[in-house]
């Protein structure tokens, strides 16, 4: 740990199936534990847990309230709650950047009292605990509002509208009315970048009727049609993504479609576009085809790092002049964290990947070390630089979950498995505000660490168990199974042929008779002898064979069609449709369409049972308007 942090103990706040709980370790030989004087409750209810960014607060829902604790310094001292919020219903929390306010979100409901809905975003002042906001906001995935660095703006988007509060010192309005607006099309994005102020903002505007879509930066307050400071304008955009550097004088854009129109890539099509406030626009170039999976600016603010491509992907370094700095290679990668002073970088592939983590000296341009983290759902670096924590949590894995805190080196330092019956659901740092750490001095030496309570995944090749055989000595063909005649037990199969014709027809007739003793009825009462005969019938299942497997060797799978003829069934009324009806086009466009807004429906079906959604659910929500308007264009023209 640093020198300049040598008071400050590190705090984890966790949330689980049982109690929110907060546990710290006395140093990076000692356990993680929860202390007595931490704080500690029980609830079956929690939805989120929240740190100010500079540590200063903590927040958590338990399903009655949102509770707000002051966070003590000293090791020792409890700490005391600071307001108490009547939000039983709660779902997502964020402090402001200075953690003067903080504002809750939660699914929006409407009621008999209340048929036009209750306002589901809120603002409290945390230090009396006071609603000074209340809006409806609909939209799940982009429901957070931005805020200046300052905390003197507060801006958020409804209707595809960029709505903007004053809240600096001498400002009248306030919350109570917004200072000025721009956008108004449907599916606009607002960004406020950091670090300057008043901030530099983008606005992002979805295209339409063959139209680009475009982004443009402003500096606040000139947010006028002639006052951009850059703009750029892209195809193939259904969704962006902006992301700041830390100074706010950067910003990439993530643009991604559904669906990639050439078929090449199921992930549909991506790009990275990078915008500068001096004006600058260019595309990041990408030297492989495939997915973009990861874009991380680094805590510099001079360099970010993009993940990209077909498995094993690439992974590069590049500078504000879009310029490739350094090239990671290939590797089993979907994911980039640069630990907080951007001296170290974590390349990792989780999810539907083995878990597979390489730690990067950034300057040196230097592997460290190489690490299995297998079913990690959760990663992230802790404010001094040195250590990181991996977790694996519910819903996403409700099997194995516990969480580990590793050393750079790739030294374990602590784990923890949740009991069985019990889940983790969430984890996190305690934030700390800038130079409470120093950067930390990277090094090749080994630190000193445990030995895992999780075994190992064997390492061995599989062997198919013939060729075990084999390897004994032994011969395969004695352990199959031996042929036999349905309908007939074992041994009459055998000597069927010279036996009497109709003893055989009446040991039919009583195994298929007894068939359903044996699979619907009481097992336990029938007849051993029944249930051998009636073991061979149940084995000669059908086999239906999919219709790319009776494919011609050698023949291409997506060019290749079956015999049509030797698919369809008979049928007197012409071409395999009832009636002789043909499915026209169009009729399969409003089947495809309606199809979706069915899967839709079902979707928010879950999340309004409290269920956490993936970011590609939610983006399938936000598609419902655009589906309901396709299906009545079509059937419109039908």
């Amino acid at each position: 740990m640093a020198a300049a942090a040598d008071l400050v103990v590190p705090t984890l706040a966790i949330r689980s199936s049982v109690a929110v709980e907060l546990w710290s370790s006395a140093g990076s030989k000692q356990p993680f534990e929860h202390k007595p004087h931490l704080p500690r409750e029980e609830t079956k209810s929690s939805r989120s847990i929240c740190f100010s960014s500079d540590g200063r607060y903590f927040a958590y829902s338990n399903g009655q309230e949102v509770k707000v604790l002051q966070a003590s310094r000293d090791s020792a001292a409890s700490w005391p709650v600071v307001c108490l919020l009547p939000r039983p219903k709660a779902f997502y929390l964020q402090f402001s950047p200075r953690g003067s306010y903080l504002c809750t979100w939660e699914h929006y409901a409407i009621t008999k009292d209340r048929p036009e809905g209750s306002p589901n975003l809120l603002v409290y002042e945390v230090v009396t605990g006071i609603e000074v906001f209340a809006i409806v906001q609909k939209n799940q995935a982009d429901w957070q509002p931005s805020w200046s660095a300052d905390e003197s703006i507060f801006a958020l988007v409804v209707g595809g509208e960029a709505l903007f509060y004053d809240l600096g010192e001498g400002a009248e309005k306030g919350f109570a009315t917004t200072s000025r607006k721009i956008g108004g099309s449907r599916g606009g994005m607002l960004s406020l970048g950091p670090g300057n102020c008043p901030p530099f903002l983008a606005f992002y505007t979805p295209g339409a009727k063959g139209a680009p879509s475009m982004c443009k930066l402003y500096k606040y307050p000139a947010l006028g049609q002639n006052q951009t400071v850059a703009c750029k304008s892209f195809f193939q955009a259904d969704r962006v993504e902006m992301l700041w550097n830390k100074r706010g004088s950067g910003l990439l854009l993530l643009t991604s479609t559904e669906v990639d129109k050439s078929g090449a890539s199921y992930y549909g099509n991506q790009a990275v576009h990078f915008m500068a406030t001096k004006g600058d626009t260019c595309s990041v170039p990408l030297s492989k085809e495939g997915p973009v999976h990861c874009v991380k600016w680094s805590p510099k603010a001079t360099e970010f790092v993009v993940v990209y491509g077909f498995m094993p992907s690439k992974a590069a370094l590049y500078n504000l002049k879009c310029d490739v700095v350094f090239d990671f290679g290939e590797g089993p990668r979907n994911c980039a964290y640069f630990n907080p002073f951007g001296n170290l970088i974590a390349l990792a592939g989780f999810g539907n990947l083995p878990g597979a983590v390489e730690v990067w000296d950034v300057s040196k341009r230097e592997k460290l070390t190489n690490l299995k983290c297998a079913d990690t759902t959760v990663f992230e670096w802790h404010p001094n630089g040195e250590w990181f924590v991996t977790a694996t949590t519910a819903p996403r894995l409700r099997i194995s979950n516990g969480f580990k805190v590793y050393h750079y080196s790739g030294a374990l330092l602590h784990e923890t498995m949740w009991p069985q019956g019990q889940e983790l659901l969430g984890i996190e740092w305690q934030q700390f505000a800038d130079k409470t750490f120093s950067e930390p001095k990277i090094t090749k030496a080994k630190h000193e660490g445990i030995k895992s309570s999780q075994p190992e995944a064997s390492k061995k090749a599989y062997t198919p168990p013939h060729l075990r055989l084999l390897k004994e000595g032994k011969n395969p063909e004695k352990y199959l199974p031996q042929p036999s005649i349905p309908g007939l037990a074992p041994t009459t199969a055998a000597g069927g042929v010279n036996g009497n014709k109709r003893n055989n027809k009446n040991k039919q007739r009583s195994a298929r008779k007894d068939v359903n003793v044996v699979n619907g009825g009481d097992a336990d009462s029938a007849p051993t002898d029944v249930v051998d005969q009636a073991a061979p019938v149940a084995r000669q299942s059908p086999v239906f064979v999919a219709a790319d497997e009776r494919r011609p060797q050698n023949t291409p799978r997506q060019k290749y069609q079956p015999d049509k003829a030797a698919d369809q069934p008979p049928n007197s009324h012409g071409q395999g449709q009832p009636n002789g009806q043909h499915i026209s086009d169009k009729e399969r466009k409003i089947r495809s369409v309606a199809k979706k807004l069915s899967d839709i429906k079902k979707l928010k079906v879950r999340r309004s049972q409290g269920e956490n959604l993936e970011l590609n659910q939610l983006n399938k929500i936000k598609m419902e308007a655009q589906y309901l308007d396709e299906l009545k264009a079509l059937k419109q023209s039908a």
